[in-house]
């Protein structure tokens, strides 16, 4: 094969971006534009997705990529697509979008709410089949547009996930792959395929879903017009890929039956593959399926880890931030200082993210419970710790929750993300799991794993497997101090019962929930 580059390109919840890599899973060059998803002023928690203009910033994106690389369009030998899950667009039956929105739509709180009354076993008997809940599903918010919105909802023809959007606007073929078509809660974790009885049930019609294609498969060609759009020469073959956490865990090597990883960002993403067999009677926790073919993976998810990190940085760093300057890393600043705080944090317990809870699905008031009046026991430094502490043990408690479901322990978790740039938060989650933590050379892994879809389309690789054992390398090791386990082990007990007062609270009204999902 001449062509020897790869094309990822990623639809995030907060920018799109075009990541180059070459056939060694080297990251060659990218462009990234940040976008915003608009709420629509007529519908309360509306989040809609600008497809016309936020494809006009992936194709800029796109042409950016392949003048940086200095490459000719010909040596591009194939594309694929990852994108933020739960996203969807409906088109008509020439193809057109007439309808999208983000991820994080929160419109159909109604309609959830009468789901769950309407069908009381519904839900039940979807997350049985799909993993999924209401929270973050499909079917309460096509069930919202055909309320709201008839004469869009008449002319729907298709439903897609953003990925896939991506894919058909390059291509012209709409099709859908299961890691992020799991998603909907409309998708069956054993058979990978669409659940249309289960829409029929809810009185959506089952005929809108486009036919599934594992990630890896040629879905088509880019067009001449896609071509005309974003510089890429047109017949360069197109790749389904997936669901951004799940790809991701590909492009990081978690691509076998047992194996972990925390993704941490924004929110903190706790991962392990499962057999197609494990369910969680509880709901708890959430089950899609894995890019690679024959597993799914138990996901657990920690709120708003990264953005409560930046909130203490903003509101409590000045001085760091001015030590740091233009460019500078005021967290690394905070850090320093956290690291000579012992373990424990003086006992403060942060209220934030609680564990996982996928049927009832709300968090606590932001709070910091157990200060003292002592500045040095209580000071920004001793905070900062005791945030980073909480987030390890959370992220603990959540994977003894999948691993007691699984009957499996891994041998070692891997961490990436943001967070895992420091050694000092990768060293407190080894010690808050009790397990060896390993971060890789590349810590962005979602466009590798994306590169990896493309790879696998036109014979590069096998499969995921092949692709990880040749491109994922290790950057640093942590083991485990099991004298501070045991610190923690005492922290997460105190936390949880702290932790339970305080959902009580929310749940009489004299505080307000961090975040709710739609319907309660």
């Amino acid at each position: 094969m001449n062509a020897r580059y790869l094309l990822a390109v990623d639809a995030g919840t907060g920018s799109g971006r075009a990541v180059l890599f070459d056939h060694n899973g080297n990251q060659i060059a990218s462009a990234q534009h940040e976008w915003w998803h608009k709420p629509d002023p007529r519908f309360a928690g509306s989040m809609d997705f600008d497809v016309e203009g936020n494809w006009a910033l992936l194709a800029r994106a796109i042409r950016r990529v392949i003048a940086d690389a200095g490459i000719r369009a010909t040596d591009i030998a194939a594309v694929s697509a990852t994108s933020m899950r739960e996203a969807i667009v409906a088109y008509d039956r020439d193809g057109q979008e007439i309808w999208a929105c983000a991820n994080v739509d929160s419109r159909a709180n109604n309609e959830v709410r009468d789901l769950k009354q309407d069908f009381p076993q519904l839900e039940a008997e979807l997350y049985a089949q799909s993993g999924q809940t209401f929270a973050l599903g499909a079917l309460p918010r096509l069930l919202w547009l055909k309320r709201n919105l008839p004469d869009v909802y008449d002319r729907v023809h298709r439903v897609s996930m953003l990925s896939d959007w991506v894919l058909a606007r390059l291509s012209g073929v709409i099709a859908s792959d299961p890691s992020n078509g799991g998603t909907t809660g409309l998708y069956s974790l054993t058979a990978r395929n669409w659940l249309p009885d289960a829409m029929a049930r809810a009185g959506i019609r089952h005929d809108i879903f486009p036919p599934s294609a594992e990630p890896g498969t040629v879905i088509g060609d880019v067009t001449a017009k896609a071509a005309d759009e974003t510089g890429l020469a047109a017949g360069t073959p197109v790749v389904m890929g997936g669901g951004d956490c799940q790809i991701g865990a590909a492009g990081l090597g978690v691509v076998n039956e047992g194996d972990c990883a925390v993704l941490g960002g924004t929110f903190w993403q706790q991962v392990v593959n499962v057999a197609p067999s494990v369910t969680d009677p509880s709901m708890d926790l959430r089950i899609n399926p894995h890019v690679v073919t024959g597993l799914n993976q138990a996901e657990a998810i920690s709120f708003f880890v990264g953005i409560v990190m930046r909130w203490f940085r903003d509101s409590f760093g000045a001085e760091e931030i001015a030590a740091a300057g233009s460019g500078g890393d005021a967290y690394r600043l905070l850090e320093q200082k956290a690291a000579l705080v012992p373990p424990g944090a003086y006992g403060i317990i942060p209220v934030f993210s609680d564990v996982m809870h996928y049927g009832k699905w709300y968090h606590a008031a932001p709070s910091l419970l157990n200060l003292s009046i002592d500045p040095e026991k209580s000071g920004k430094a001793a905070i900062f710790r005791a945030l980073q502490e909480n987030a390890a043990i959370v992220a603990a408690r959540n994977l003894a929750a999948i691993f007691k479901l699984s009957g499996k322990s891994p041998e070692k978790i891997v961490f990436a993300a943001g967070a895992s740039k420091s050694a000092h938060w990768s060293q407190i989650l080894s010690d808050a799991t009790g397990l060896p933590v390993v971060t890789p050379v590349v810590k962005e892994a979602t466009a590798l794993g994306c590169a990896a879809a493309a790879a696998i389309g036109v014979g590069l690789h096998r499969d995921f497997v092949e692709a990880a054992e040749s491109w994922v390398r290790w950057d640093r090791h942590f083991e485990p101090n099991l004298e501070h386990k045991a610190i923690y082990d005492n922290a997460g007990e105190r936390w949880a019962r702290a932790y339970a007062l305080q959902r009580q609270l929310v749940d009489e009204g004299v505080t307000t929930a961090m975040w709710k999902a739609p319907g309660l």
